[in-house]
């Protein structure tokens, strides 16, 4: 392999273990890349390291080493359920690609075990997995990790486990943080030791990172490893400088068809093709498996729970295929020999730009990437060469452009599902442009829907809020009643078929009419107080109150003569003669019962 080398392993200050010069030497790892030989010596002498490096340098093994030599020097041995090494990544990929590296190395150790926890698995099996075998090393994602120091009513005391911890590695920082485990990271930092060594390791550096820095490392060391042959210059290239990194200029209607040109010309080679949306990725993703003959096309994002290990695992054992995949893929993933990135979709942030081209050119090798512009975002050029230092050339498609869109149209027309996932993934697409980081180079007032639609193949326009109103000339809507279109799969259309039958019951069935109650004018309204007045006498009326039933009326007649004097419907002299006569009547009442009572 060629690698950007600081020397042989031999040339370290501090001596490595036989165990692990073997291991480094059966896998022909004969070189160090320079943030292994920056970090290894530090990690080694105790210190707490914050690297900056690009991304494919090697940083895996930069930690992987330290974390095996300073458990090897522990002066006390570690017991079967005490944790002395904890590496935090932020996807299951990523997790799982460390969990391979340190299995390797282990061989050579068999007193320490290591546990993997990421989702997509029972959790249930992890517990009993911990209480069975213990592990010495943890690598995990903050939310399953996160969720295992809750399990102590399963029998899982995860927060004594690590109380004898050595080493803390958070891999991909930043990303860790962009992705909102920030919450997670904390409920996690308090269950551990105070004293203990960490490492902190991502290809960029930002605000919210430098706060994690400040907050978990005591005293850490920085170290910014720089490409060779540019660190001196003016402009540090972010990108490893053995990656050729293009772009391409075309329209809306004519992107896909120049993406599966391109993938016709490089069929014997082994691609990654970003999409910016999960919807997106099925629906183009299925295009491909069947326009794009005799290549293994295999689809992965963020939404795909239980099959997403399985399929990463598949396409890294490929020479040559194509993974269709969202960001989720974007950050230290080391798939071996990608020979191409495609971004189909620029990312929604530049920082991310860069580590979808690291995918490729890694440790040293070749690699290419390019990303399909639309005519209006080409200032996005010059954005990424002077905010990401990424500096980007050129090409021309040539070779021929066959028109795939018709024989797409003709899936959506032959399966409703293909139907649904073109409509999701506009819709997604749209929502997406909308919330891009660069607003003024992405901005959706820019874009062309009738085009954007003719380039995704769509039937008919979707029904979405950003095209409420708006007149999309241009775009001419298929003859074909949508539907009419009957999904593949039967049960899916029984089903269907039955929704559409109840739908149709309810319109044809009359609705019973209601009786409305008119609203009164709000003049004619009872006052709150009015009634809340009326509800305490009634109250008091059934609590036997002291008040008679006739004093009570008397009372409220009243009150409502005295209302109709404020809001002048009565003059003062009417007030003053209802009022008397109310009494006098009252009087008379009293008089005539009173001769009853001597009467009687």
């Amino acid at each position: 392999m060629d690698n950007s080398t600081e020397g042989t392993w031999d040339s370290l200050p501090i001596q490595l273990t036989e165990g692990i010069l073997q291991t480094l030497e059966e896998v022909k790892f004969t070189h160090m890349t320079p943030v292994q030989s920056a970090c290894i010596p530090l990690f080694m002498r105790n210190k707490d390291v914050a690297a900056e490096a690009v991304t494919g340098s090697g940083k895996t093994l930069a930690f992987v080493i330290p974390i095996i030599e300073l458990l090897l020097k522990r002066e006390e041995k570690l017991k079967k359920k005490q944790v002395g090494a904890l590496v935090i990544t932020p996807t299951r990929e990523l997790a799982l690609q460390i969990s391979e590296v340190m299995e390797m190395f282990l061989r050579k150790f068999p007193q320490f075990t290591q546990i993997l926890l990421i989702g997509g698995t029972n959790p249930i099996d992890d517990v009993e997995k911990f209480k069975d075998k213990g592990a010495h090393i943890v690598i995990a994602t903050p939310g399953r990790l996160e969720d295992m120091f809750r399990r102590q009513a399963d029998g899982l005391d995860l927060a004594s486990a690590v109380k004898s911890l050595d080493v803390l590695v958070l891999d991909e920082a930043d990303r860790l943080l962009d992705m909102g485990f920030e919450a997670s990271l904390n409920t996690i930092l308090g269950h551990l030791p105070k004293q203990r060594r960490t490492g902190l390791f991502s290809a960029t550096q930002t605000q919210e990172l430098e706060k994690l820095v400040r907050a978990g490392l005591r005293n850490p060391v920085r170290i910014a490893v720089k490409e060779k042959g540019v660190a001196a210059s003016a402009i540090v290239q972010k990108t490893p400088s053995r990656l050729c990194n293009y772009y391409t200029i075309c329209r809306a209607e004519k992107k896909f068809n120049n993406l599966v040109a391109f993938i016709r010309q490089h069929k014997q080679e082994k691609h990654l093709i970003f999409f910016s949306t999960c919807a997106c990725v099925e629906y183009f993703g299925r295009a491909l498996e069947t326009l794009v003959k005799k290549v293994t096309v295999h689809c992965i994002h963020g939404k795909m729970k239980n099959k997403r290990n399985k399929i990463f695992a598949d396409f890294r054992a490929l020479k040559n295929g194509i993974l269709v995949c969202t960001d989720v893929m974007a950050r230290g993933i080391d798939i071996p020999d990608v020979n191409w990135v495609l971004q189909y979709d620029p990312p929604s942030s530049a920082s991310a730009f860069v580590h979808r081209c690291g995918r490729t050119a890694r440790i040293g090798n070749h690699g290419n990437a390019l990303v399909f512009l639309l005519p209006m975002e080409e200032s996005y050029v010059n954005f990424l060469s002077i905010n990401q230092k990424c500096p980007l050339q050129k090409m021309v498609l040539t070779g021929e452009v066959v028109d795939m869109l018709p024989k797409v149209k003709a899936m959506s027309l032959a399966d409703r599902a293909m139907y649904d996932r073109g409509m999701r993934a506009f819709v997604s697409f749209v929502q997406a442009y909308a919330k891009h980081e660069c607003s003024l180079i992405f901005r959706l007032k820019d874009l062309n829907f009738a085009t954007l639609a003719r380039g995704f193949a769509l039937l008919r326009m979707p029904k979405m809020p950003e095209l409420k109103g708006k007149n999309i000339p241009g775009f001419t809507r298929t003859a074909v009643d949508t539907d009419t279109i009957r999904y593949k799969d039967k049960n899916r259309e029984r089903q269907r078929q039955k929704m559409l039958i109840e739908l149709m019951e309810k319109r044809v069935t009359p609705m019973p009419k209601r009786n409305y109650i008119k609203n009164k004018p709000w003049s004619k309204q009872k006052t709150k107080n009015e009634r809340r007045k009326k509800r305490s006498a009634k109250r008091k009326l059934e609590e036997g109150s002291d008040v008679e039933d006739e004093d009570m009326k008397e009372l409220l007649k009243d009150t409502r003569i005295l209302k109709r004097l404020k809001k002048g419907q009565i003059t003062e002299e009417d007030f003053e003669e209802q009022i008397t006569s109310g009494i006098n009547a009252k009087r008379s009442a009293g008089g005539a019962s009173s001769s009853c009572v001597a009467f009687n």
